[in-house]
């Protein structure tokens, strides 16, 4: 049985989670002016288009449960600087470095921010699994999202670390492994990356 508590927890979750998403637009926004690699910009163009759709999924949510989409809270506001923030290295990277690493610097904003927001969906399927209040509504949310919130966590690491390879000077592999494989999970990603030898 549900507590107090653990309703005001599961709605700063969502209060979190909907920051997130407003904050992975601004942040796949700023990216997608940094990158010169065109197969990087069509995948960051597809993930931004797909949050988009997360946030009006999380707003659907929010109507449909009760809550109200601008309600603040000290958890959110703190996910809405850290939003800020790494839109703001990007910019700082965009004025000041050359374009190889300003486009490194988005790609690992882009990471950060895709950590937290694929913690978020991890929680919220968590909570519907329980089968607590609005189990049903936030478990087709969870559904409509996670795999495609796996796949920008898990192909954007593998394009950090191969544009830290080239950007060391040794041989990367671009698009990376986790893009050719199609990753969708951790075991998945690791498989991936200890496979990038098979493609230089």
């Amino acid at each position: 049985m549900a507590t107090k508590a653990d309703e005001a927890s599961v709605t700063e979750l969502l209060l979190q989670a909907l920051e997130t998403e407003r904050g992975g637009i601004q942040v796949y926004t700023a990216a997608l002016r940094a990158t010169g690699n065109e197969d990087l910009r069509k995948e960051w163009q597809g993930y931004l288009d797909e949050t988009r759709t997360h946030e009006e999924i999380l707003t659907r949510v929010f109507g449909q449960i009760g809550l109200d989409t601008e309600t603040a809270s000290p958890g959110r506001e703190v996910v809405a600087h850290l939003g800020a923030s790494l839109v703001a290295a990007i910019e700082m990277a965009l004025a000041n470095a050359r374009p190889a690493e300003a486009e490194l610097v988005a790609a690992e904003c882009v990471v950060l921010a895709e950590t937290k927001d694929h913690l978020n969906w991890e929680l919220i399927g968590k909570v519907a699994g329980r089968r607590g209040p609005h189990a049903k509504v936030l478990m087709q949310a969870y559904e409509a999202v996670e795999k495609q919130e796996d796949h920008h966590l898990y192909h954007t690491k593998g394009w950090a670390r191969e544009l830290w390879i080239q950007q060391l000077g040794m041989p990367a592999v671009l698009p990376p492994p986790e893009e050719r494989k199609d990753v969708q999970t951790a075991i998945g990603a690791a498989r991936a990356e200890n496979a990038r030898k098979d493609y230089l």
